[in-house]
């Protein structure tokens, strides 16, 4: 079959395509195919037609970069700042890096500075357009047609361009701005960092050397110098870490002290194996965790946290409590004694360790008492 009568027989069906499925027109301009696209035009086909997945025909061709059929859509009615699922054709010119669609649109009035309830404005589109797979080169190109036309370098909505370009690590992006007049000391409105100090974080320091001469001295920051934005940086992002670790320990510890009072010892164990994985070093964590496994029968593995709690913390009574209770349940009575006396000396007003003391030494006793006891039968 010819194929204008197959494009006709597409023409003449359209609408019994499937909703998630670009029209004729679409699927033309999606594929670059000029001639499809112009015999559709000129058969009625609707440019402005969006289709299931929200795309209008001038979004297919911004896509994939095919100007000569972005530039018969526009001649032909396509309204240049149609609305789809993600933004205007601008947008999505913006976010695939097709720098010559991108003119096109712009030459026909497209807003730079068009934003909506799910799109960013272009400008972001293009910078945040490298993370997936965008050249910084293609991507560059497209920042500078933009700010020629007008895009707002300032804006933040939700964040500056500087701050996305920033966040990427886009060198030439970051200097072009720079030198077209964005003001790099407008932070992050979610963290409150700007963007001298997000290269700093991510160890870029050629990204900082760039920054530094634009940016107003930062208040916290003792030595405002390059090494010394770099240090500050590095320093506060140690203590956020250890603030975010305390955080999740100081959880995972309740939810151990909850299941413990449930008398959920193994589920409490686990919850204490997650916090000793946040603060390795915390001598609480063992002890609470040698309890539980005790509790549950594991006296060998209640030993050995008992252990790496009086290494972390030898002065510590709660350790060698711990440690000889273990010993206890293991039958190592003359053992349990010794570091109960351990610990009586660490706190010798402490009840619970003096009868747990005595108690070890009755159980040693009557050990040996059976000991006796045996060879006595064995030699009649």
């Amino acid at each position: 079959m010819p194929v204008a009568p197959v494009v006709k027989l597409h023409v003449e069906t359209s609408g019994a395509v499937l909703s998630n499925c670009p029209p004729p027109l679409g699927c033309a301009a999606l594929c670059g195919e000029f001639v499809a696209a112009r015999y559709l035009l000129n058969h009625g086909a609707d440019p402005n037609k969006i289709d299931g997945t929200g795309f209008a025909p001038l979004h297919c061709a911004a896509k994939n970069g095919h100007e000569c059929v972005l530039r018969l859509l526009l001649s032909r009615g396509a309204s240049v700042d149609i609305d789809g699922a993600h933004g205007t054709p601008l947008h999505t010119a913006s976010y695939y890096g097709n720098a010559g669609a991108l003119k096109i649109l712009l030459d026909h009035h497209a807003d730079p500075n068009r934003v909506s309830e799910i799109s960013c404005a272009p400008l972001l589109m293009a910078l945040s357009s490298t993370k997936h797979g965008v050249s910084e080169s293609d991507s560059l190109n497209c920042v500078k047609l933009l700010v020629k036309a007008g895009a707002d370098m300032n804006s933040a909505n939700p964040c500056t361009p500087l701050v996305v370009a920033a966040t990427y690590g886009l060198a030439d992006c970051i200097k072009y701005l720079l030198e077209a007049g964005a003001n790099p000391n407008i932070p992050d409105e979610q963290c409150g960092t700007t963007p001298i100090e997000i290269v700093a974080d991510s160890g870029r320091r050629e990204l900082v050397e760039i920054l530094f001469p634009y940016t107003k001295p930062i208040q916290c920051v003792p030595i405002w110098s390059i090494d010394g934005i770099i240090t500050h940086v590095k320093s506060k992002h140690l203590k956020d870490k250890d603030k975010v670790g305390q955080d999740k320990k100081a959880e995972l510890k309740s939810l151990g002290a909850k299941a413990v009072e449930e008398k959920d010892y193994a589920g409490a164990s686990k919850f204490y194996s997650e916090a000793i994985k946040v603060d390795p070093e915390d001598a609480t964590l063992y002890s609470n965790r040698s309890f539980c496994h005790l509790r549950i029968g594991e006296a060998r593995n209640a030993l050995v946290d008992a252990n790496a709690c009086i290494r972390l913390q030898p002065d510590w009574p709660k350790g060698y409590w711990r440690k000889g209770a273990a010993l206890t349940a293991l039958k190592d009575h003359k053992e349990a004694c010794d570091t109960y006396m351990a610990a009586m000396k660490l706190d010798p007003t402490s009840q619970e360790i003096h009868e747990a003391f005595w108690d070890a030494v009755a159980a040693m006793r009557a050990e040996l008492d059976a000991g006796e006891s045996g060879s006595s039968s064995e030699s009649d």
